[in-house]
């Protein structure tokens, strides 16, 4: 099956071409026939199996250039993905030469600014919720032509005051409208959710709540007070070409950075009290490779989208099988190995068995003696 097949416009095909994109990943194939077919769908795979380009190249195929108005609204829960979809958008409409505009309209940046941006009539836009019905409740943002809203994230923006904003933000567009939620994982209360927002709602997955194949896992035992010393050594040990470092609190994100920068490592960090600037010069370091390793809190990295990474750290181990997934899920892409190793301390391994039962996986003991990795039966 390829994308012309699925009913993929020839200018966007060719724009995949330019990428290095040629054939569609089994969500695409399963979620594209129905999304240009204009279904209200829930959409959930795994991290990074191409969740965006299943909306957007429907979004893109629909759109008309020549309506100077917003034609399709794209949900995001943070800044950073926001500015993905975004940028993702602008590649499509350079390649494929479809003179379709973009507009990223997100908290924390200027408000007059974007109300400049919106004079320049935008066919799509992508940012946050708040942001976004903030200029539709100014009546700056116009959507009488809005055919399509996307909710990226859905588990997590289906939940506490951010679903109260969708769902304003839903209810502001005209009722002629496809619904789309995409998510890693599909969980019951999102999914209930979304089915009130859309009665005909379709599911549609394909890998969702599975790890990757790819993926070795590994975990190391030891107390609290020695995980920062342990980091630091499996890091020396395994020299990862890029990684991330998980942690539960912004505190730690600050202390682990600080701690492995005394030895001599690259560290960017991204956390919750982090500003705009802040989140975007951690993210352009890492980047570039000016730092090899991120340290982040699980909500500053949700939906984070970094190529190359390697090696996923779990500092803090998180106790559902679900944050696992979202986490690991950042490395062994595109059929490259990947590496998850996991700090504990002796009560936490309890969860090992709950991780492999409910993901289906095999996690090895190891530990680390004079820079060399052993596993614990050796």
């Amino acid at each position: 099956m390829n994308f012309t097949a699925l009913g993929i416009k020839d200018a966007l095909v060719q724009a995949l071409e330019k990428e290095g994109i040629t054939a569609p990943m089994p969500i695409q194939t399963e979620a594209l026939p129905a999304l240009i077919a204009g279904q209200d769908a829930y959409v959930s795979a795994e991290t990074g199996t191409g969740k965006t380009l299943a909306y957007l190249l429907p979004i893109f195929g629909k759109t008309d250039p020549a309506i100077p108005n917003v034609q399709a609204i794209i949900l995001a829960p943070t800044h950073e993905l926001a500015s993905q979809i975004h940028q993702q958008a602008l590649r499509l409409a350079q390649n494929s030469g479809l003179p379709i505009k973009s507009l990223l309209l997100i908290g924390g940046a200027s408000t007059k600014r974007q109300l400049e941006k919106l004079k320049k009539k935008p066919q799509l836009v992508v940012g946050s919720a708040g942001r976004i019905l903030e200029l539709i409740r100014m009546k700056k943002l116009k959507v009488q032509k809005v055919g399509t809203v996307v909710v990226d994230e859905a588990d997590r923006m289906l939940f506490g005051e951010s679903l109260d904003t969708v769902r304003e933000v839903i209810d502001s567009l005209p009722p002629k409208l496809q619904r789309v939620f995409v998510s890693a994982t599909e969980q019951a209360a999102s999914s209930a959710e979304a089915q009130a927002l859309s009665p005909e709602l379709v599911h549609l997955s394909a890998g969702a709540n599975q790890v990757n194949a790819d993926i070795e896992h590994v975990y190391f035992v030891g107390e609290e007070r020695s995980k920062a010393d342990l980091l630091r050594r499996l890091i020396r040990a395994v020299e990862p070409e890029r990684a991330i470092v998980f942690v539960h609190r912004n505190k730690d994100a600050e202390l682990v950075k600080s701690k492995l920068e005394h030895y001599g490592i690259s560290v960017a960090d991204i956390h919750g009290t982090h500003g705009k600037l802040e989140r975007k010069k951690a993210m352009d370091n890492i980047r570039s490779g000016k730092a090899d390793i991120l340290v982040a809190s699980d909500v500053a990295a949700r939906g984070l989208d970094i190529k190359g990474v390697t090696h996923i750290f779990n500092y803090d181990v998180p106790s559902s099988s679900k944050d696992y997934l979202h986490r690991v899920g950042r490395t062994g892409r595109a059929g490259e190995e990947g590496y998850a190793i996991s700090l504990m301390t002796p009560q936490e391994t309890r969860l090992v068995r709950r991780y492999e039962s409910e993901l289906g996986i095999e996690m090895l003991e190891a530990f680390i003696r004079e820079g060399k990795i052993y596993a614990a039966e050796e």
